[in-house]
């Protein structure tokens, strides 16, 4: 059982009242940045007294709030998952960090999550976004909370005006969230020339974007891409933000507002009421609901862009009853040939369920939360999930995942068709089992990446 105290950490930004445990300091809601609705956030580099890092993180504001609606099998599916159990602060002063430090750190390699939520939904909060076990292997890990849904992907005539840019909010807050561990992160023991950021889902797709800017340079040294790495296929690559306006000004009526100040204004239930409409409505609100080309952190098409991403150091994995399984097994694998990454392939069907290695069930495995499940593990699980944490330890180390006593992970690199396998027997670099089936799928006509 970990023992618990309350701890005073001085650093030159501010004194920080945190959480001393077995193996780690655990600082929580210490808040990055702040921003008014439909801006973009100003970074926060200094605290007055002391700040109180002992309670959760806030949640952005979202449709769960307001719309549970656990009668739907598939939120019912991720609330059983990930959610049940837990309380959440909703409040748009949300733009929060969740951080864990090993003890008697100095100069450790840091890693920085971003969950996912299909850019909707989400926040740091959610099990298994815990950094006890990663703290044993003497990486600090931070977990980001950025701005989802209509608060994090707002497009509209007078933001563009203001700002010369438009939309991707959300996008934004998880850039000024890494110039913050970047700048500061060295005060907590961390080394901010030894970043890794990682994502999954929505999150590693917005990781995908940050490295398709070079301006980013510098800012983190290695990326790691859970069920996202790649590009979307073309039916589903970021609009243009102008694109986006038709659908964003039927919202705004259907929310009973003619005019951006009224919506900017609206109480946050009648907000997340249009949406709900409009999501029923509108079989293309997930294709709105998402970063925009703006010119400014995305500055041309994704299409474009992924032919040029930073040459840093990637890891990308997916599993095999992943959303678009195939295809986004297809758009990782083509990217990662082309830049030569560490890919996995989870292929453990999740016990307790016919639900098989669902989207996102590797994130216990990764952050070592199996236990904090309702599912029924095997001891193959656990094992697994040593060594899947061991091989992300290393990776963000040094930048190769391979350790002694772990089975040989080589990079994917052209054409090359093997890749890591956890099945439920053994883990080996081997032909991922989905490739029969995306076999067939090119010959029916390849997805486009």
């Amino acid at each position: 059982m970990n023992v618990m105290n309350k701890i005073t950490y001085e650093t030159s930004i501010g004194r920080f009242l945190g959480i001393e445990e077995e193996d780690a300091y655990v600082f929580s809601g210490i808040p990055y940045a702040r921003a008014e609705r439909f801006a973009y956030c100003e970074r926060i580099d200094a605290y007055e007294g002391t700040f109180d890092a002992t309670k959760r993180s806030k949640t952005c504001p979202q449709y769960r709030q307001y719309h549970l609606d656990l009668s739907d099998p598939e939120r019912l599916f991720y609330h059983k998952e990930f959610r049940e159990g837990l309380e959440f602060q909703y409040d748009e002063d949300c733009l929060d960090l969740n951080i864990y430090v090993p003890k008697g750190s100095k100069d450790m390699p840091v890693l920085v999550f971003f969950h996912g939520g299909g850019f909707n939904s989400g926040c740091n909060e959610e099990e298994p976004f815990r950094g006890y076990e990663l703290v044993k292997r003497g990486i600090l890990t931070v977990f980001a909370n950025y701005r989802v849904g209509v608060l994090g992907y707002f497009c509209h005539e007078e933001i563009e005006k203001k700002y010369g840019r438009n939309g991707n909010f959300g996008l934004d807050d998880q850039l000024q969230a890494l110039r913050w561990v970047k700048e500061h992160i060295g005060e907590f023991g961390g080394d901010s020339e030894n970043i890794t950021v990682m994502g999954q889902s929505a999150g590693a797709i917005s990781i995908q974007y940050l490295c398709l800017d070079h301006d980013n340079e510098g800012l983190f040294q290695r990326a790691v891409m859970m069920s996202g790495g790649g590009a979307f296929p073309k039916f589903a690559l970021p609009k243009k933000a102008e694109e986006t306006y038709d659908y964003w000004h039927e919202l705004m009526a259907l929310a009973g507002c003619d005019s951006f100040e009224r919506f900017r204004e609206s109480d946050l239930q009648t907000v997340h009421d249009a949406y709900e409409l409009i999501r029923k409505k509108r079989k293309d609100s997930v294709y709105n609901m998402m970063p925009v080309v703006d010119g400014f952190l995305l500055k041309d098409s994704v299409d474009k862009l992924i032919k040029d991403p930073l040459k840093i150091s990637y890891m990308i994995g997916h599993t095999n009853c992943d959303l678009y399984a195939p295809v986004m097994a297809y758009i990782g694998r083509k990217f990662a040939g082309k830049n030569g990454a560490y890919v996995y392939y989870f292929d453990i069907d999740q016990p307790g369920d016919d639900n098989r290695a669902f989207h996102s069930c590797d994130l216990r495995y990764m952050f070592g939360r199996l236990h904090t499940s309702w599912r029924p593990f095997r001891e193959r699980d656990y094992e697994v999930s040593g060594q899947m944490m061991s091989y992300l330890s290393q990776f963000c180390k040094k930048g190769d995942p391979n350790e002694e006593g772990l089975p040989l992970w080589r990079k994917t690199v052209g054409n090359e068709d093997k890749e890591l396998c956890f099945t439920l027997k053994k883990t080996k670099m081997g032909k991922p089992s989905y490739l029969k089936m995306l076999k067939n799928m090119l010959e029916k006509g390849a997805p486009k990446a």
